[in-house]
């Protein structure tokens, strides 16, 4: 058992390392070389994902917010990530395990806006601490927003707005919300090119962030914050 551990720790760092550079193929021969050397009862698949794999994808995620790294790496990281999430998931549900569930988020590109590149990154880093995600897709309406919320008991309702054309859209929601006596159930975020926190203010959001790793940060706090009542 000894031995394994210490070829686990190894395999680790190799999946981190994959899922850094986007190599797909390097990180899912090296979750099969774990899960067949281990013994049933050592393999633990949500360390795997919390050990092997997140941290490689959050790095990636700070580099490019800090323009270190650009949209291509970003989205090479996030796609090995996924494909080794296929392999993870199943094992699992068979184990009778699944990552710590922080809250029920509703995503969407507003109204008028069709690119959702930034939002599935967000979205890929959150399901990776643990929120459940309903992504509403692009051109989403605020009636949309509200509606899918309601249904989902959702505690966040984010929004993607890449254009200062279409962010206005952001403030609809807002206001519909403020409408339907809503504004207070849910946190909202908004993000995209153009927000920014003196933004977010303006129109009445809980918070903004100019990075994805950022949206995840603000989203868990928040959510913290507002489970401990203050």
């Amino acid at each position: 058992m000894g031995g394994f551990f210490m070829g686990k720790e190894k395999a680790y760092k190799k999946m981190v390392e994959a899922v850094e550079d986007g190599d797909t193929d390097k990180l899912l021969e090296t979750i099969k070389e774990v899960i067949d050397e281990a013994d049933p009862e050592d393999l633990d698949p949500l360390e795997i994902i919390q050990i092997g794999m997140m941290p490689g994808l959050r790095h990636v995620g700070e580099l490019f917010g800090e323009g270190e790294v650009f949209l291509p790496e970003m989205l090479m990281a996030a796609e090995t990530f996924q494909e080794g999430m296929k392999i993870i998931e199943p094992r699992l549900t068979e184990a009778g395990k699944e990552l710590e569930k922080t809250g029920t988020v509703v995503f969407g590109s507003v109204l008028t806006d069709i690119h959702e590149i930034g939002k599935n990154i967000v979205i890929t880093l959150m399901k990776t601490h643990g929120f459940e995600v309903i992504d509403l897709g692009a051109n989403v309406s605020p009636t949309t927003f509200v509606e899918k919320a309601e249904a989902a008991n959702a505690d966040v309702i984010a929004m993607s707005a890449l254009m200062t054309t279409t962010m206005t859209y952001q403030k609809d929601v807002i206001d519909y919300l403020k409408e339907k006596g809503l504004r207070d159930k849910y946190i909202v975020l908004v993000g995209g090119g153009p927000v920014n926190e003196e933004w977010a203010e303006q129109i009445g959001a809980d918070g903004s962030s100019e990075s994805a790793v950022g949206a995840v940060d603000i989203a868990e706090k928040l959510i913290a914050n507002r489970k401990g009542g203050k």
